[in-house]
């Protein structure tokens, strides 16, 4: 994997905001708030990278910071080896033919005042003002048939399918440009179980068809471990692990990994009857006033004193990073005894 340029490529990227505190004075400073706080990665070309992490871990942030829709506080996101945050607005429209999004809620990332068939074609019409209709409408037909929609209800409104329908018509919009990269922003959170399946196994075909590199943010660990070719796993903001999927849900390393992992329902009556589930103590610190140093040692099990002092840095090979303390003294131990 190192030998091939990488598709996308993200470099200590960062996205803070300032915020009033409600009860301040009116001449008091801003705080900051850490959204995305230093994340690096890269993406190749047929990848599936997949993103977890509690609720206001980042996730979602980072997504937007990369498309374009949230402006990055520091960093690079290199698209084909062009810096996407240090490029103008025509130059930016260009790119979004290659780069697509599709949002967490389905029935609200579709205009209720426009047919679907309108809905699926306007990227078309945004970029191509010159293809004929029925050009576009025989490509939009195609997809729909494609997304499993029924190329007949072109003409319905999206008030009239239901969520796994409207998901499948916002994954058909996404894709009528044949884009290279499509960031899923938790596209299966407000499905029903079944409906989840279906959908990730159309993205997978799609994927897999159309030769896409997939940005899939969830927070089912199980769907994530069974889309993903590689996991990053985010808390308040920062990276804390990175690595190849199957690596690192058989054997994480992180603390914070550790606990998320234990927490993925297995088939296996006799070995989750057994099974030990690492419970974190406490509560997410509160991004405007992270803890110092490592900020999962408030509720780390191996936090000690250095904890409090360094920062830790995501660190391993390109296989699998993680950014711990004591995991690096253990590796490093590790090696030393070989």
């Amino acid at each position: 994997m190192s030998d091939k340029k990488p598709l996308l490529e993200v470099n200590n990227l960062k996205v803070h905001f300032n915020i009033k505190p409600r009860q301040s004075w009116p001449w008091s400073a801003p705080a900051t708030l850490k959204a995305v706080d230093g994340i690096k990665f890269r993406l190749y070309q047929g990848d599936i990278l997949g993103i977890v992490g509690e609720s206001g871990c980042g996730k979602s942030t980072l997504a937007r910071a990369i498309i374009g829709l949230v402006q990055a506080s520091a960093g690079e996101v290199l698209w084909l080896g062009r810096d996407l945050t240090r490029i103008d607005h025509k130059e930016r429209r260009e790119t979004r033919k290659d780069i697509q999004m599709i949002f967490q809620d389905p029935l609200a990332s579709l205009n209720p005042r426009m047919t679907i068939g309108d809905i699926i074609a306007e990227p078309l019409r945004t970029f191509y003002p010159k293809m004929p209709k029925e050009e576009i409408k025989e490509k939009v037909r195609a997809m729909m048939d494609r997304v499993g929609l029924i190329p007949n209800m072109i003409n319905r409104y999206p008030h009239e399918f239901s969520g796994g329908q409207c998901q499948r018509i916002g994954i058909a919009r996404a894709l009528i440009l044949e884009p290279k990269l499509v960031i899923c922003d938790e596209p299966v959170s407000a499905l029903d179980v079944s409906i989840q399946a279906q959908v990730v196994n159309l993205l997978q075909e799609l994927q897999r068809d159309m030769g896409l590199s997939l940005i899939f943010i969830a927070h089912d660990l199980s769907v994530v471990r069974h889309i993903a070719d590689r996991v990053l796993v985010m808390y308040l903001g920062k990276p804390v692990e990175l690595g190849e999927s199957r690596a690192l849900f058989e054997h994480p390393a992180h603390p914070y990994t550790r606990a998320l992992m234990s927490a993925v329902p297995v088939p296996d009556p006799d070995y989750e009857r057994n099974k030990q589930v690492q419970i974190l103590q406490g509560e997410q610190p509160s991004p405007l006033k992270p803890p110092s140093g490592c900020v999962f040692r408030t509720r780390c099990p191996l936090v000690d004193d250095n904890c409090a002092r360094i920062k830790p840095l995501l660190e391993g090979n390109d296989r699998h990073r993680v950014a711990c303390l004591k995991v690096a003294i253990e590796q490093a131990v590790g090696e030393c005894d070989k």
